[in-house]
This record gives C-alpha cells, sequence and structure tokens, in this order.
C-alpha cells in the first residue's frame, strides 16, 4: 500500500471537519467528497482507508453520538431525530436500537433516572478509589 500525501490526508481531513461540523443537515457522498475536491469514488476509498470507516457509516455514528447526548438530556425523541439530520423516526428508532441496543425511548429514560439518582447520592458516580484517596467518607 502506498503512502499519501500530506495534501491528499489534508483533503480527507478537511471533509471528515464538514461532516462533524454538518452532520445535521442532508449530507451525501457527492457533497463530502467536493470538500475534499476528489471524485467520490476515490475519496471513499480514501476515506475507509484512513479512518477504516466508510463515510456513511463515519456520519451515521457522529449522528448517534450526538443522539445519546441530547436524549441524555431528556429532549423527546422526535426533537432529536430531527436535530441530528435523521429523515424519519421509524429509521432513527430502529437504527438507534441495532446500534446502541436500546430504543431511544428506553435509552432517554435510562439516562434521566441516572442522573436523578447520581443528584440524590452524589457518592455513587465518584469512583470508590477516588473517594478513599481523599477521604471522602468520612465525615460527610
Amino acid at each position: 500500500m502506498t503512502p499519501l500525501r500530506n495534501d491528499i490526508y489534508q483533503r480527507i481531513v478537511t471533509a471528515k471537519v464538514y461532516i462533524d461540523d454538518n452532520y445535521q443537515e442532508p449530507i451525501d457522498l457527492e457533497l463530502i467528497s467536493q470538500q475534499a475536491f476528489l471524485s467520490r469514488f476515490h475519496f471513499h476509498r480514501l476515506f475507509t482507508r484512513i479512518y477504516r470507516h466508510t463515510p456513511h457509516q463515519y456520519l451515521t455514528r457522529k449522528r448517534l453520538e450526538k443522539a445519546k447526548d441530547l436524549l441524555a438530556e431528556n429532549k423527546p425523541v422526535t426533537e432529536v431525530c430531527n436535530e441530528v439530520g435523521f429523515e424519519s423516526i421509524g429509521s432513527f428508532s430502529v437504527l438507534f436500537k441495532k446500534e446502541i441496543g436500546f430504543a431511544p425511548q428506553y435509552y432517554r429514560n435510562m439516562a434521566w433516572l441516572k442522573k436523578q439518582e447520581q443528584l440524590a447520592q452524589p457518592k455513587k458516580a465518584i469512583p470508590h478509589c477516588f473517594i478513599e484517596s481523599f477521604r471522602l467518607d468520612t465525615g460527610c
């Protein structure tokens, strides 16, 4: 495998940053490859070689990670779906459950419960070794 020139790396990184900044928008391979000034086939091949994921897989993961953050803030599932760039609640829910292991509503409820538990019992959210090293369990 031949090494890539620095300018090619820079162009691929520019396209990745474009995805990071615009994940909530309708993005397709043609649009992303234009950011790198490469044909979509060549771009797809290079992006996959560098990041070990196709551009579509990377975009989907980016959207799902942001969705997890928004659901943890107790936002409605429909709002989260729209905010991260999915076109339908059905496809979002199916994909979220497939990739994360839980339905979005269940994930949202569990994140909310975890947050409430941490507020009620803050020591449970702190690693035991940290509590012991700073002697936080005495006199509190």
